[in-house]
């Protein structure tokens, strides 16, 4: 019997564990929750003997890797994955998968909503403004990035978008306008929202030459990862256009400073929220056990990123 560990530091909502009780349940699978456990060592302690682990932002080191001597498959119940040590990952021949699309609509509708509260001075009862007729560009058009599209529509934004890696007609198809540079998607918009994963070609790649050349009074949206900022260059803008702002469901590390010197001009949740609702939380979470079960069933790859 396959005996599965989800730890989880982040505990899934009880609809969602309940689901994922369910699915395995009736697989047949062994079972057993790590939640708001202190550190890696109790991680390292309870993957000893599993099969398959489910994981939400916990890490997966090498350390944890090598301690799990059985253990054939890794699924991030979300889109990003740097949480887990590739490299380590495929040396053992542990598969790596996350589940795609399951927290897209719940993320969109983060950003909309973080847009809006911004863009109405945090409800502090002074005037505003709306979205109506502001061009909004989306940086990366995958899961995300589309039900961004989709929503933005509905405030009746123009929505525009770049990213080299999906077809144009697939972009346009959906009414979008698309940017051939990053550049000029930057120069034009009232808005931008990251979509992009943290990697080497990524992280810090959000910088003062990219920055400088957004309109003054542009709002920078960040539901991606806070690493794909260079902070420090993110200061200098703040210093050198008096109408920038910035967003983000993930605090920089210089929010101190931030809020000491631009009050008004930032918001940032007080933790990442982009996949904290019920339904991305069972989303997926039976799409991480369902992923396990058909790989170990019958080889299923689909969503492997190793």
């Amino acid at each position: 019997m396959p005996k599965v560990l989800i730890a989880t530091v982040k505990p899934f909502a009880k609809a969602a564990v309940d689901q994922i009780k369910s699915v395995f349940d009736n697989a047949g699978y062994e079972y057993v929750f790590l939640e708001k456990y202190a550190g890696e060592e109790d991680l390292i302690n309870a993957v000893q003997d599993v099969d398959a682990m489910i994981i939400r932002s916990d890490k997966v080191t090498p350390a944890v890797i090598d301690a799990a001597k059985n253990l054939k498959i890794v699924v991030r119940a979300g889109a990003g994955y740097d949480n887990v040590n590739l490299e380590a990952a495929t040396a053992k021949g542990v598969t790596v998968m996350n589940t795609p699309g399951q927290n897209s609509n719940a993320v969109a509708e983060l950003v909309m909503g973080m847009m809006v509260f911004q863009y109405r001075n945090h409800f502090n009862g002074t005037s505003g403004h709306e979205l109506k007729g502001k061009t909004i560009g989306i940086h990366a058009y995958g899961n995300v990035g589309k039900n961004v599209a989709r929503i933005a529509k509905g405030f009746g934004m123009e929505v525009a978008a770049f990213d080299p890696f999906v077809p144009k007609e697939a972009i346009e198809a959906d009414g979008v306008k698309v940017f051939d540079k990053v550049e000029d998607m930057y120069a034009s918009c009232d808005f931008v929202s990251l979509h992009i994963p943290a990697n080497q070609h990524t992280i810090k790649s959000i910088n003062h030459k990219l920055l400088s050349i957004m309109k003054d009074n542009a709002v920078l949206v960040n539901t991606a990862r806070k690493e794909v900022i260079d902070e420090d260059d993110l200061i200098k803008i703040f210093e050198e256009k008096e109408g920038f702002q910035y967003i983000s469901d993930i605090a920089p590390d210089n929010k101190s400073e931030i809020a000491e010197k631009f009050e008004g001009r930032f918001f940032f949740t007080p933790k990442k929220m982009g996949a904290q609702t019920a339904e991305a939380n069972i989303n997926a979470g039976k799409a991480a056990a369902n992923q396990i079960i058909a790989f170990i069933e019958k080889g299923d790859a689909t969503f492997k990123v190793n």
